[in-house]
């Protein structure tokens, strides 16, 4: 019997703290994601990619589903999700499924902590839409980031919730075809798993999530053991931790073919992790003392020593845009240096005007209001000129096609800097080369990302370290402004707990 599946997908990771909130337009045009998908369409664009719609595609043809492709769609992290954006996408993917017909199954390929400018909980509200249309009995299944920052809403809506389990993201199609797996389970099953929930207290910093190094990679490793007779699945979410609102955070969700296999897999993966909750710290240097770090291994080395700019990463929110980190590359007088991305459309069109070869004195990047951050005024020489298209074949983006718009490599004494319209995350050795750096020659590279780059720049590597120059996501939770976090959440590894401040009562005199 052949299963009618409908797949959707909708993804944004949501810092509520960032500049810049993401628009229709922002998931139009996609970002470091594939272009928004309608109908057939979504199944081409999504074939053979590394997300989880991919994975579902792939597992569905193989099953032999009767697929029913609604929408997909994703923006790069920002700001919250516009309300126009968020009832436009949503109510087109509900809209679509209530009119596919009757429906065995329904997946969602989502992130897990999107948040609207009206609505904390973006994915369970659009999961809970989803549960008013198909009824009770129909099971929905979600591929979710393992930066999800999980609900109760959520669990209580969906069937399963299967994440990721590597950071750098190298396995987003395979968690998709892990949930279309446990949709198949429970179209044959033809009843609910049931369902262990379970909330750590402290926050994660993400810079230190990476599932490359301990705790995490023992962690998930021991985890995935778990699976197998009563244990349908589990996944460790370390959560996002720069959305405020109270159920940010670190989540286990478990689901077995009993209450019991379910609480006992979450139970144990929860301890594991609360363990571990010394070791998920690490050392960042400050912008100058990072580089003269960098330079002085640089000397004896003979692969690039990578530097995170991980506080401007544009995959937690960051415009892309800070100076911090080249600054101190030109103070320092690095040579055989190279920074990117820094995103100014402004700057990259002076480059296309003046022509390769030129110079031009402009001032680059700066201009998100960023505390501390200011444009880096300079006169730099137009190496190379780009229209931004190629293809990102490292195993984060894994052959995406990619657009970034007018792009330009600049030159300022020994250090390249590559400029470009439109964001993504550094996270490719090709967002180097598309302007004609060749990264493996450079004895200092500065990517801003946090973790994603590792999966392509890790084997290239001598050294990485990590810079803390100015940008909108603090490496430590415990620098962000928070307002309504859950009370008693600790806000790193080992730190204080949160506690609202109460408003005090008026006086007197204002009453």
């Amino acid at each position: 019997m052949t299963r009618r599946v409908a797949l959707a997908g909708f993804l944004h990771e949501t810092n509520t703290f960032a500049p810049s909130p993401a628009d229709m337009a922002c998931f139009v045009q996609g970002g470091g994601y594939m272009p928004m998908a309608r109908g057939p369409a979504l199944m081409t664009a999504g074939r053979d990619i590394n997300l989880g719609i991919g994975g579902a595609v792939a597992h569905g043809e193989a099953a032999g589903w009767g697929m029913v492709p609604i929408l997909w769609c994703g923006a790069i992290p920002s700001a919250h999700v516009t309300r126009d954006a968020y009832d436009r996408i949503t109510a087109e993917i509900v809209d679509g499924i209530r009119a596919a017909g009757p429906l065995d199954g329904v997946f969602l390929d989502l992130h897990g902590a999107m948040v609207a400018e009206h609505e904390d909980d973006g994915e369970g509200a659009l999961i809970a839409r989803v549960r008013d249309v198909v009824g009770p009995d129909v099971p929905i299944v979600a591929a979710l980031d393992l930066h999800g920052n999980i609900t109760a809403k959520m669990v209580e809506a969906a069937d399963a919730l299967v994440g990721f389990r590597t950071y750098p993201h190298v396995d987003m199609a395979e968690t998709g075809r892990r949930a279309a797996m446990q949709l198949d389970a429970l179209m044959a099953r033809g009843k609910p798993f049931a369902k262990a929930f379970r909330r750590m207290d402290f926050l994660i910093p993400i810079a230190w999530q990476s599932t490359v190094m301990e705790p995490a990679a023992g962690i998930y490793a021991r985890m995935a053991a778990l699976e197998g007779g009563d244990v349908a699945t589990v996944s460790f979410f370390p959560g996002f931790p720069a959305a405020d609102f109270p159920e940010c955070g670190p989540t286990v969700v478990a689901y077995g073919a009993t209450q019991a296999a379910a609480d006992a897999a979450a139970d144990a993966v929860a301890a594991d992790v609360n363990r571990a909750e010394p070791a998920f710290a690490g050392q960042a240097f400050d912008p100058d003392a990072g580089v003269a770090a960098a330079i002085r291994i640089a000397a004896t080395a003979t692969k690039p020593v990578v530097i995170a700019d991980t506080q401007d990463n544009p995959g937690a929110g960051g415009d892309s845009n800070t100076t911090g980190m080249l600054r101190a590359l030109v103070r320092a007088g690095a040579k055989r240096a190279a920074t990117g991305i820094i995103v100014d459309p402004a700057a990259a069109a002076a480059a296309h005007a003046a022509g390769q070869g030129a110079q031009i004195d402009i001032a680059l990047g700066g201009f998100s209001g960023i505390p501390g951050d200011s444009p880096f005024q300079a006169l730099f020489t137009v190496e190379t000129l780009s229209d931004g298209k190629f293809i990102a074949s490292g195993p984060y983006y894994g052959g995406a096609q990619l657009d970034l718009g007018p792009s330009a490599c600049l030159r300022i004494g020994d250090v390249r800097v590559v400029v470009s319209t439109y964001k993504a995350q550094m996270a490719d050795q090709q967002m180097y080369r598309f302007v004609g750096i060749e990264p493996t020659k450079q004895a200092i590279l500065v990517n801003k990302s946090s973790v994603h780059f590792r999966a392509d720049f890790q084997p290239i590597a001598e050294t990485i370290l990590v810079c803390t120059a100015p940008g909108p996501m603090p490496i430590s939770p415990a620098s962000l402004p928070w307002t309504r976090l859950a009370p008693g959440m600790k806000l790193e590894p080992l730190g204080a707990r949160w506690c609202a401040t109460p408003t005090p009562e008026p006086s007197l005199e204002e009453s």
